[in-house]
């Protein structure tokens, strides 16, 4: 079985053969992947894979209006938390992420209906060969990061944006060699 290269070791494959590409309509993933990808900046994704569990039980399981109402007292905690990344920018940005996570369900009804409005409302389909041929970011994740930025959102540069695309189905960035590459494009037409 031929899969991307990145997916090396046990946690990336299983996180590669599960979830990587995968379309997420559900809004607390969404969330979580949003914050997980920018406490990601500057680090590998498997370091933050390996804190997951650590993240959603520091972050309330990821339940949006939670993060949304920490306070200072929250963010000292979480800062003495050695299971997460211990990054002032980055737990104070995922409270704010989430204030406006929230105003954004408020204007559109849900997050979902808002984020993959950056794809057309369906998975792009790539058909890369090679892993130097998949980009850092696209003109759909230069569109995300400036609306997104300009609504109050930290931590959501383009290259984030895409991660956070390739994360959630809304690209397909599997290589054509690779198992789930065909899977996740049968899916997406079924």
């Amino acid at each position: 079985m031929k899969r991307c290269d990145w997916a090396r070791g046990e946690l990336m494959a299983e996180y590669h053969d599960s979830e990587w590409g995968v379309p997420v309509h559900d809004d607390r993933a969404l969330f979580e992947f949003l914050i997980l990808e920018g406490a990601q900046a500057g680090l590998s994704w498997e370091t933050i894979l390996k804190k997951r569990q650590a993240y959603r039980e520091a972050f309330d399981n990821f339940e949006v209006a939670v993060v949304a109402s920490y306070g200072e007292k929250k963010v000292d905690q979480l800062l003495a938390n050695g299971r997460i990344v211990r990054n002032r920018l980055k737990i104070q940005s995922a409270v704010k992420n989430a204030q406006r996570f929230l105003a954004v369900q408020e204007e559109f009804d849900s997050f979902d209906r808002f984020i993959w409005v950056f794809t057309g409302g369906r998975t792009i389909l790539n058909s890369w060969k090679e892993i130097t041929e998949v980009p850092a970011k696209t003109r759909e994740s230069d569109l995300m990061s400036k609306e997104l930025k300009r609504r109050g959102f930290t931590f959501v540069g383009s290259t984030i944006c895409y991660a956070h695309m390739q994360a959630t189905g809304m690209v397909n960035d599997h290589l054509v060699s690779c198992f789930r590459h065909a899977e996740l494009c049968q899916s997406v037409h079924s």
